[in-house]
């Protein structure tokens, strides 16, 4: 039996960063939203106990480093699954690009197997599962619009943002996230309006949402890549109605609400980036069929 799972990007409107944490991660306190660009993640059931991941990307990994593969020993173990898995992992989220495409597939993982396998567990079991592979995974599980606090894994939901277009530009280079984190000054933040952002939101206000967006981690990620700030003011340049560094980066988003004004962004982006994408903003949370 196969079946196919939808592994949606997020990006982050807010993130701040509260302060350090006993077990050297970071207190953060962030708002994410899905948008539609997504991996597809097909789950073939074999006899055989074991778990094969196929990928034509070379730079998705086919072992234990890949999240996708994490999630599905979890489960296995967690209820004791004796059958295998082929995880085939189209990517269309790129890599490395703070979207969450990793955890994304891990959790489309989690909800796809949960069916395969008749296994029963509910939503909130999968995402708890989901915390243990990675920050994001929890959010992931759920999909849709939330609060994400503690490491990224408490997750309150929200409701969805006010609709738009969401433009994405990826320069060709890659991130580490542990590097950023090591370089944050929390001497000298400028923490952006966690509050205000999540008014803006329950008040489906468009204006407002893009007056608040902002992210604590830019100013690290723009000293060591500068590119990812020439990438923002292109942006802006052309016509973004709110311009934004995705995560650690280096993906910069746009928010955007007319087609018009979209395809002017878009269109001048591809003259700086060669991966650009221009996706609505889907902000629902996921069911289990």
């Amino acid at each position: 039996m196969k079946i196919l799972v939808k592994a949606p990007a997020k990006i982050n409107l807010s993130l701040d960063i509260l302060g350090k944490r006993k077990d050297n991660y970071h207190e953060v306190r962030m708002i994410m939203t899905t948008i539609d660009l997504a991996d597809r993640i097909e789950l073939e059931d074999i006899p055989e106990n074991k778990i094969i991941i196929q990928s034509h990307n070379r730079f998705v990994p086919d072992d234990q480093r890949n999240l996708a593969y994490q999630a599905a020993a979890l489960l296995k173990e967690h209820c004791n699954v004796k059958q295998g898995v082929i995880i085939t992992i189209d990517k269309v989220i790129p890599v490395a690009a703070g979207l969450a495409g990793g955890s994304s597939d891990a959790a489309a993982t989690l909800r796809g197997l949960n069916k395969l396998w008749n296994l029963g567990l509910s939503l909130d079991e999968l995402a708890e599962l989901g915390a243990r592979i990675g920050s994001d995974v929890s959010f992931c599980v759920y999909g849709g619009t939330a609060i994400a606090t503690g490491r990224g894994e408490k997750i309150e939901h929200i409701q969805v943002p006010p609709s738009c277009w969401v433009v994405l530009a990826k320069p060709v280079i890659g991130v580490s996230t542990a590097e950023v984190y090591k370089n944050v000054d929390m001497q000298n933040m400028v923490h952006p309006n966690v509050d205000r952002m999540i008014e803006a939101i329950s008040e489906n206000n468009y204006e407002k949402m893009c007056n608040s967006v902002g992210n604590v981690l830019e100013a690290v990620t723009f000293q060591m890549h500068p590119e990812v700030e020439r990438i923002k003011e292109q942006m802006k340049k052309f016509g973004a109605d709110a311009a934004l560094m995705s995560g650690s980066g280096p993906t910069v988003f746009s928010l955007v609400r007319h087609d018009s004004r979209m395809h002017r962004v878009y269109n001048g982006l591809k003259g700086f980036c060669e991966q650009v994408y221009a996706v609505r903003l889907i902000g629902e949370r996921e069911t289990l069929e």
